[in-house]
């Protein structure tokens, strides 16, 4: 810019002194030269996402912890853990005069007294809610598609004990209010806990301070509840997300996608714009739900009391399995060395361990099965894990089968059957449901890949039928595009482990280890001719495509 010959130049752009930046560009130069910003931010900034829909599942999972988080630290400012008995006096008239907890006062106070706060309540639970469903899709999407492979079985791991976390700390959270359903899921509790053999009356005398309900269980809860469960989770989202950011994502298999790379949007701007409204999105969502459907209605119960059972006590569904095992067991108790030992609650509880148990280390399992030391970043069709599919469907048959059986009464009055019916059926099918689930699902993946197989070779039915000079009807296939190939073929096949000579060069019997013999039936079981089909070979498609394959 030119300047009059009389005129006093000014200062700087931005009419400051020249040579002197900005305030705010000096705290980042400040803040860069102590904390190397600059440099972390230039490293990750442009980091690249892949931009297909699964993987939102994973956000609704971070944004409705963070909404969790924001609404609880509301209620927290409200909310009286304390089991003192008092008298109401509050805006909901049914209940005045009425003895109750403190904390159930408080929690009426919320809903009925304080400016939001029945609103704030019911995202806090709906976002519960929300979360743990979120987990369960996000850890199925990952099982079926195979993401939990080397490098990623730590974060498995993360991922599964953020699952089993937010179980209990919507437990612990649902049951703070003290109202009449919420003691009778921590009478189930107190039951359960009893039933551990010979120290269990001394667990429910530490945790209830005393004889069931005792005074302290509300507060000891809240604790749990605000600080200790939620402080561990927080830890392993962090820790979550940054094995993500270090391992990169994961990708579906498709052109240009390899095993050494990332194809999809950078993180700033493309990904945190989608980000940040996928977040106003979800919250919402969580709003509306929460404005138009109720949940947990406490003054519909009434304030908990020992001798009272509410009807139609039911558990928050991700809590259901475990009670479900226990309806469905038979009240079979023992004596031992002077001790009621009580199976029919010990046993499913046992069961119910175990099956999470199996569920945190199958990536292991799987690893030792194939013998597989690679990294993996491109994601597996489930139509081309056969074996694997077919074992998540299973599990995912008891689970349902035993939420039917947490619900027994319910399902029982509902639909006019006796409960009794009700119970043998989910006793049954606990067994014989996972078979049939696992049989027919892995007959479903090999008919699929039988499907891709024979699209590859022939190409893709066109629905237009020809009639050739002879007389001959056909059926005319287009051929497919390079894309489509690609991503029906690119899968990684196994060949099943062999145990190999059992006789050196010498004619020395080498003992084979009963875990190898153990591996390899294992291994015949996941990739033997039954679990799937072959691919095409390059010389199969030119021999089809050269003559009439593609007609």
């Amino acid at each position: 810019m030119s300047t009059a010959p009389n005129e006093t130049p000014r200062p700087g752009a931005a009419g400051r002194p020249r040579g002197k930046a900005p305030a705010g560009e000096r705290l980042a130069d400040w803040a860069d030269g102590r904390l190397g910003l600059y440099a972390l931010a230039k490293a990750n900034m442009r980091k690249i996402f892949p931009d297909h829909w699964s993987f939102m599942l994973g956000e609704i999972c971070l944004y409705s912890f963070l909404i969790i988080i924001l609404t609880g630290v509301y209620l927290t400012l409200f909310f009286h853990p304390s089991m003192n008995e008092v008298e109401y006096h509050g805006g909901y008239v049914p209940l005045q005069g009425q003895l109750m907890s403190e904390a159930f006062r408080s929690t009426l106070h919320i809903s009925f007294d304080v400016r939001g706060g029945l609103l704030m309540r019911q995202i806090h639970h709906w976002g519960a809610v929300v979360f743990i469903a979120g987990m369960f899709v996000h850890m199925m999407r990952v099982f079926f598609s195979g993401a939990f492979r080397k490098p990623r079985e730590l974060n498995w791991l993360f991922g599964f004990l953020l699952f089993v976390l937010g179980m209990f700390t919507g437990f612990t959270g649902y049951s703070l209010p003290d109202d009449l359903l919420s003691g009778t899921g921590v009478r189930f509790m107190e039951g359960a806990i009893l039933s551990v053999p010979i120290v269990g009356t001394y667990l429910s005398f530490f945790l209830f301070g005393g004889e069931f309900p005792g005074q302290d269980f509300v507060a000891r809860f809240y604790t749990i509840h605000i600080l200790l469960l939620p402080g561990i989770m927080l830890g392993l989202v962090v820790a979550h997300l940054i094995l993500v950011f270090y391992h990169k994502h994961t990708q579906f298999a498709g052109p240009g996608k390899t095993e050494k790379n990332v194809v999809g949007m950078p993180l700033l701007p493309v990904y945190m714009a989608k980000a940040g409204g996928f977040f106003f999105l979800v919250f919402g969502v969580l709003a509306a739900l929460s404005a138009v459907a109720q949940i947990n209605p406490i003054w519909a119960m009434g304030p908990y009391r020992p001798d009272h059972v509410s009807t139609g006590a039911q558990p928050d569904w991700y809590m259901g399995m475990a009670e479900g095992l226990i309806r469905a067991m038979p009240g079979w108790e023992i004596d031992f060395l002077g001790h009621t030992l009580v199976l029919g609650v010990f046993i499913p509880l046992l069961v119910f361990g175990l099956i999470l148990v199996a569920i945190a280390v199958y990536p292991f399992i799987e690893s030792w099965i194939t013998g597989d030391k690679r990294e993996h970043h491109i994601l597996d069709r489930p139509r081309n894990a056969a074996t694997r599919t077919a074992f998540g469907v299973a599990w995912l048959t008891v689970y349902f089968v035993m939420l039917i059986g947490g619900g027994n009464d319910i399902v029982a009055t509902h639909f006019h059957l006796s409960i009794n019916a009700v119970t043998w059926f989910v006793r049954i099918a606990y067994f014989v449901g996972p078979v049939i689930a696992f049989i027919v699902t892995k007959r479903i993946c090999l008919g699929l890949q039988r499907r891709d197989r024979d699209k590859v070779l022939h190409g893709r039915e066109t629905g237009i039928v020809k009639r050739l000079p002879h007389g001959e009807y056909i059926e005319v296939h287009e051929p497919l595009s390079q894309e489509q190939l690609h991503t029906l073929t690119s899968h990684k096949q196994y060949t099943p482990a062999e145990i190999g000579p059992t006789v050196d060069e010498n004619g020395v019997e080498r003992k084979v280890p009963a875990s190898e013999k153990l591996r390899v039936k294992l291994s015949h079981a996941y990739y033997g001719e039954d679990s799937q089909i072959p691919k095409p070979t390059v010389d199969e498609y030119k021999e089809i495509a050269s003559g009439h394959g593609h007609h």
